[in-house]
């Protein structure tokens, strides 16, 4: 169930990248993402409500908002903040989810201003190859294991981003010194510690706790570095309009990350294996770099794609 879970947030997901890419085309950053948390926010808010005054609305279905997972050991839970905060357990999941929300927040900003000055067919790859990294983690952290199918998956995964590294100088994007090309490194690089760090908490607070309270959390930092940074100057910046594929931005999200917390709140599942069938996402992505926004250069990312795509295959034959 897990893995079917994992599979249906990667088409979510890709759907939302697309959102982005044309929320964001000629438009102010910072205000896009700050729509985002808060539509989002909304979407949830029946959630947060049901959390604060116990009333039960949906107890009992995959839309509890109780605090803490099923299958929770309290016991058993252990990190830094389970002795400092051992008699305050509801305390200690907000602050579980302030940490989560921090973490997202800061990939998402890099991420955002990534994508926008770069072809979606560029940076899709790119994050397809996150779990890379979410591998080494779960491995150190977590003590999985992946089996033969499964690293033959990881190694052309790899593979895909050196080639793409090549293909995308025919376009002026030099990995080693275009800034966005970091902005999105830097991006994938967060979200790893985020999948990571999900995999921890999942097994101690329920996927609805968890995600209605951390897009509220993102909210207000969000809100908070929107009335610093970006208002003062926005005179100054590229100025924002309203697009409806904002709103877009916040629906596929929410549902796509509601699939991913389900499948890790499952005992069985292994976070590196749900993180690289996530970026299947690139298919969608990708198809509608081409359909959508007419980008260039497509059969040698076509090859980047298709490498991709093989390791999804050796990783569903490695889990079955």
């Amino acid at each position: 169930m897990w893995l079917l879970l994992a599979f249906t947030s990667a088409a979510l997901l890709g759907f939302y990248d697309v959102s982005k890419k044309s929320a964001l085309k000629d438009n102010a950053v910072l205000p896009v993402l700050l729509l985002n948390t808060l539509f989002s926010t909304l979407i949830f808010s029946p959630f947060i409500i049901d959390s604060i005054i116990g009333n039960g609305w949906f107890s009992g279905t995959v839309l509890d908002s109780i605090p803490y997972s099923e299958h929770y050991d309290p016991d058993a839970a252990g990190g830094p903040l389970s002795g400092i905060l051992a008699d305050r357990p509801l305390l200690k999941a907000h602050i579980l989810i302030i940490i989560k929300s921090a973490i997202v927040l800061s990939s998402w900003i890099l991420g955002y201003f990534g994508l926008k000055h770069l072809p979606i067919t560029i940076v899709g790859p790119i994050n397809a190859t996150r779990p890379v990294l979410v591998l080494i983690g779960a491995m150190i952290f977590f003590g999985e294991r992946l089996n033969l199918y499964q690293w033959t998956g990881v190694i052309f995964a790899v593979m895909s981003l050196f080639l793409l590294s090549r293909s995308s100088k025919k376009e002026q994007v030099d990995f080693t010194s275009n800034k966005w090309i970091w902005c999105v490194a830097a991006a994938a690089l967060l979200g790893a510690v985020s999948g990571l760090y999900d995999k921890f908490i999942m097994k101690q607070l329920s996927p609805m706790f968890v995600q209605s309270w951390y897009n509220l959390y993102q909210l207000l930092m969000m809100g908070t570095v929107v009335g610093i940074i970006w208002y003062p100057n926005r005179k100054h910046t590229t100025p924002f309009h309203w697009s409806w594929a904002i709103p877009l931005i916040s629906i596929f999200i929410s549902m796509a990350d509601f699939a991913y917390f389900s499948a890790l709140n499952e005992p069985d599942s292994m976070i590196s294996v749900v993180s690289l069938v996530r970026r299947g996402s690139v298919l969608i992505s990708f198809a509608c770099g081409v359909l959508l926004f007419k980008e260039r250069n497509l059969k040698a990312k076509a090859l980047d794609l298709a490498l991709i795509l093989i390791g999804m295959v050796f990783i569903w034959l490695g889990t079955n």
